[in-house]
Parts: structure tokens; sequence; C-alpha cells
């Protein structure tokens, strides 16, 4: 075999596979791929990685091998040879409120690492990234970005709702005692809130349990993985029409083909990650992201919230596949001068040329509003500084629990002593929940507080009870809620200095979180400190806590990684 020297040659669509196959002293490299289906002549095609996280761990995932078969067809079928290979997923629904919740953000490093490590070693030139439980998308992403060769991300798809009716036996049949219900996951955290306050029985509440996810795909509402999803495909890196599908579709079996074709058809035209991942890229994005429901003060003070869609709202994400999904949404907000138009996608075209044909949403739905009459004029989620958070914390306050809370502390050191004290009746009304020493480095892992903030809301105190942490909020979590409040306690943050009793004030207007002591109990609360020692001295969680960030830089564990 000639020696290809495409890997010397910038305009090569081959530049990692052909020193990894070319020549006479690659043969042995060759060897090993025959038995698992190549040709002699598929080692001059470009070698297409398909990174898959099917795994029987979540419902959100469990289709995605049959997704990656699609996504492999697709590169295959345009000239490239494709090959399959898995990283790890974690279920952040099955793990919420336990111990096993601290895995979850290290699961997003160890999906980057995973997929950086085996197509760096097997000298993939593109690749494909299928995703489906919420740190898969962030996982993927920051491995695109790292790596910078060619390469598609796709969603792994939406769950459909689940669906009750709760009867009991009468004279003249069934008759019911509860309508008819759309449920997804956060309706069962809510749930157990309910049943604690005796607003629903035990036959109720196992009922949810039963039939509130009724197949594949990811949590249902507006959560973080349909969030993380559609902020994708705003960035730029998947492709059109594919954030907003259901997970059982024609729709998305299409979506894997025409990725695996993109990413050679990357290839040709010589388009890398970072020409796509521009600011413009990330401020159409947050753009997304507020009109859907969420992200940061500076974009947000223009952009309205449209969607009404969970948690905040009342509708699911497959209600909105069923009325064109988020591209309507997105041409609206091109329209209105919102996005920028000419930041570049996958496919090679601007995000104006993926928008000109989109048709508006059809006349009557209620899903999505029209810019002039929003449900909020700007972005529910607010960056907060104050002497509570000097480096910064996400406050996540829809307005319909107001925009000032002030309250007084109940503090706990973990989320399990939080969520105990919420349900026995413990916390009551003006409180202000303080969930501390569950950051990057304390918990470690910043475990997202979804069974705390639904309990609240199913013990009816959304209104009454404010909650701030250190830790994260999942996508699921609504009410006056505070997070990622830095720095963190672990590491002598001023929410270690908080005590049961103090006056706390939230003001969400004012962008404002605030400890109401005086400067001297402040200094002599800092001199008395004394840090906790590590919760974790081996293995994965202390190797985490070792090197991850503070929050306010993104809690990743490789920035300026001291060698």
């Amino acid at each position: 075999m000639k020696k290809n020297s495409s890997a010397k040659n910038p305009n090569s669509i081959r530049p990692f596979s052909s020193i990894v196959f070319d020549g006479p002293e690659r043969t042995a490299a060759r060897a090993m791929l025959y038995p698992v289906g190549f040709k002699r002549e598929d080692f001059q095609k470009p070698l297409i990685g398909i990174a898959s996280t099917w795994s029987h761990v979540t419902p959100c995932n469990m289709h995605i091998d049959k997704l990656a078969l699609e996504a492999e067809a697709g590169a295959n079928d345009a000239g490239g040879k494709a090959i399959i290979f898995n990283t790890i997923t974690v279920s952040d629904g099955i793990s919420m409120g336990s111990e096993g919740m601290k895995y979850s953000l290290v699961s997003r490093e160890v999906i980057a690492d995973s997929i950086e490590t085996v197509v760096g070693c097997a000298g993939m030139d593109g690749f494909v990234a299928i995703g489906g439980c919420d740190k898969n998308m962030p996982g993927s992403l920051i491995a695109i970005a790292r790596l910078n060769r060619p390469a598609v991300f796709i969603y792994g798809g939406t769950i459909l709702p689940g669906c009750l009716t709760i009867s009991e036996a009468s004279p003249d049949g069934p008759r019911p005692i509860m309508p008819k219900t759309l449920l997804d996951i956060v309706s069962v955290f809510e749930a157990v809130g309910k049943h604690a306050a005796g607003k629903i029985d035990d036959r109720t509440l196992e009922a949810i349990e039963q039939c509130a996810i009724p197949g594949p795909g990811s949590c249902g509402g507006m959560y973080t993985a349909n969030t993380m999803a559609s902020a994708i495909e705003a960035l730029g890196m998947s492709l059109p029409n594919s954030s907003a599908q259901n997970a059982m579709s024609k729709a998305k079996v299409e979506d894997c083909r025409r990725a695996g074709a993109a990413v050679v058809e990357m290839l040709k035209q010589g388009l890398h990650p970072l020409d796509i991942l521009t600011r413009k890229a990330f401020e159409n994005a947050i753009t997304v992201v507020i009109a859907l429901g969420g992200s940061t003060n500076a974009i947000g003070k223009r952009v309205p919230v449209l969607a009404d869609l969970k948690p905040s709202g009342k509708h699911v994400m497959s209600e909105l596949v069923a009325i064109g999904g988020i591209r309507p949404l997105m041409k609206t907000l091109l329209d209105a001068g919102l996005l920028h138009g000419d930041a570049l996608t996958v496919t090679g075209q601007t995000m104006a040329e993926t928008l000109a044909d989109v048709q508006p949403y059809p006349d009557g739905q209620t899903i999505i509003q029209p810019p002039d009459q929003p449900i909020k004029k700007d972005s529910h989620i607010v960056i907060l500084y104050g002497n509570l958070a000097p480096e910064g914390a996400v406050a996540k306050i829809t307005g319909k629990e107001g925009l000032r809370f002030t309250g007084r502390a109940i503090v706990f050191e973990s989320e399990e002593k939080a969520l105990k004290a919420i349900l026995n009746g413990a916390v009551k009304k003006g409180h202000v929940i303080v969930i501390r020493s569950e950051g990057p480095k304390g918990g470690p892992g910043m475990r997202e507080m979804l069974s705390p903030t639904s309990a609240i809301m199913g013990k009816g105190l959304g209104k009454d009870v404010a909650l701030i942490t250190d830790g994260r909020f999942s996508g699921g979590s609504h009410g006056f809620v505070v997070g990622h409040i830095t720095p963190e306690a672990y590491v002598g943050g001023p929410l270690a200095l908080v005590r049961n009793g103090d006056l706390i004030t939230i003001d969400a207007e004012k962008r404002g979180i605030s400890l109401e002591i005086s400067p001297k109990e402040f200094k002599a609360r800092r001199k008395a400190w004394k840090p906790m020692k590590p919760r974790y001295t081996r293995g994965v969680l202390a190797k985490y806590a070792a090197h991850v960030t503070s929050a306010s830089l993104g809690a990743v564990t490789d920035l300026d990684l001291e060698l």
C-alpha cells in the first residue's frame, strides 16, 4: 500500500486516520480492524467515530444503541468508515437526593475525557456524539471543543408524558376522582411533597410512580436535557430541527442518519467546531435558552421568556414538538433582531440560511407566546452578587414567587438533612433554607437540589420559603431558589458563616443577596471559621475535588493545570 501523506496535508479529509493506517509500518493497526468489519478499501476512507451513550442505567439513553447504528450508516453511506464506541452515562433522576448524585457533575468530565481519549487514540478524523441524560450534552460538547475535529452532536430526544386518571368504584362504574393528568419525573418528585403534606394518599403516590415514565427519552419538560439540546442547536453544533424531536420517532432516526453524513461533509469543507463556537454562537444559545426559560443577565435584560413549558409553565416538550419544535421560535427571535444570523452551523450554512424557510407556529397554539406578549419580559434566571456571594450566584426566580424575599436562615450541612426537615414540617413559612457544603469541592460534585425544591412545592410553600445553596439546581427545580453560591462554603465562602436565625435578603431586581449582620460580626465569624475535613480521600470523587474549579469558573477539572 502506498503511503498517504494526508497527515501533512491540511486539505486532506483523513488528517488523523492516515497516521494510524497508512504505509507498511502500520500493517498491524490495519490487521486489528478486519475482524470488526473493515475491508481493504475502508482504510482509505475518513474514520468517523460514533460516540454512543447507550445504557439501561436510565430511560433517557436506553434507545441510543439503535440511533448509533443509524449514525454509523449515515457516515458510511456518505463515504466515511464509522466505528461505534461507548462512553458512560449516569441518571440524575435516579440518583437525585442521594449520595450518588455527587457523581453527576463528575460524569460530565468523564464523558468529555473518555470521548477525547477514544477519538485521540484511534485517530478518528471526525465524530458524532449522541446523548440523552443531562450531563451527556455538555460532556460531549467539551470533548468536541477540545478536539476541534469535525463533529456533530445529536440529541436522543424527549420522552412522551405519562398519563394518569385516578378512579374509585361507584354503583355506576369507575368514577374519576383525579382528572386526566400529564406526568413527568418532576410530577413524581413533587408528589412526594404532596404525600408528606397529606394532599395525596399512598395509592395515588404509587400510581404516579408507576406511570410517570412511559418509555425511552429524556425528561419531558424544559428541564436540563431539553434545555441543553436546544442550546446546542442554537450554538450551531447540531443539525437544524434535531433538538425538539421525540425519542421514539422517524424524525429522530433521520436526524442520526443525517448527522453521520454531516460529519463527512464537514471534513470535505474543512469546517471545524471552533469555526462555529464563536461569541455570536454562544449569544445565540443564551438567547434561545432564555426564550425557552433560562440564562444570564446581560442578554436576559433584552430577551423575553416566551415558552409556557414545565417546570414553571404547564406544557411538556412533546407538545412543543407537535407544533414545530424550536425552529419557529428561533425564526421569530431572528426576525426580532435577537439572534446573530451570520453565525455558522455544522451544515456549513449560517443560522439565517438554515432558518430561511421555517414556517410560523400554527394559529391558536398557546405554548409559545409572541414577543410582544411575553410570559416574562426578561430572563427568569439572574446572577446575584453580595456579601453572601462575592463571586456570584445564580437565582432561578420566575416572578410568580415575587422578586424579593427576606427571611430567617435555617441551616443544613447536607441535602438529606434539609429534605428531612422539609418533609417533617420543621421548615416554616418565612424560612430561608441554607444548604451548604454541597459545592464542587465540598460535596464533592455539586449535587442538584431537586428533591428539596420539589418537596417545598409539594408542601405548598413555594411562595413562602426560599432556598439557597452552593450546590446546583435541576432543570426541574422552581420556586424562590438561589444556587451556585461562590465561593463555596468548603473553601471558606461567606455561606459557611451563616447561622440559624440570621436574616437573609434576596433581591432579584437589584441583583443582590446579603447576610444581614454587622461587618464586625462578619469579621469575628470569619476568624472563628475552621475548614471541614474532605469527605473523600480516595477514588474519583477525591480526584475531582482536588482538581475542580469554583462554580464561577465552570466547575471544570482542566483549567490552568499545574504540571
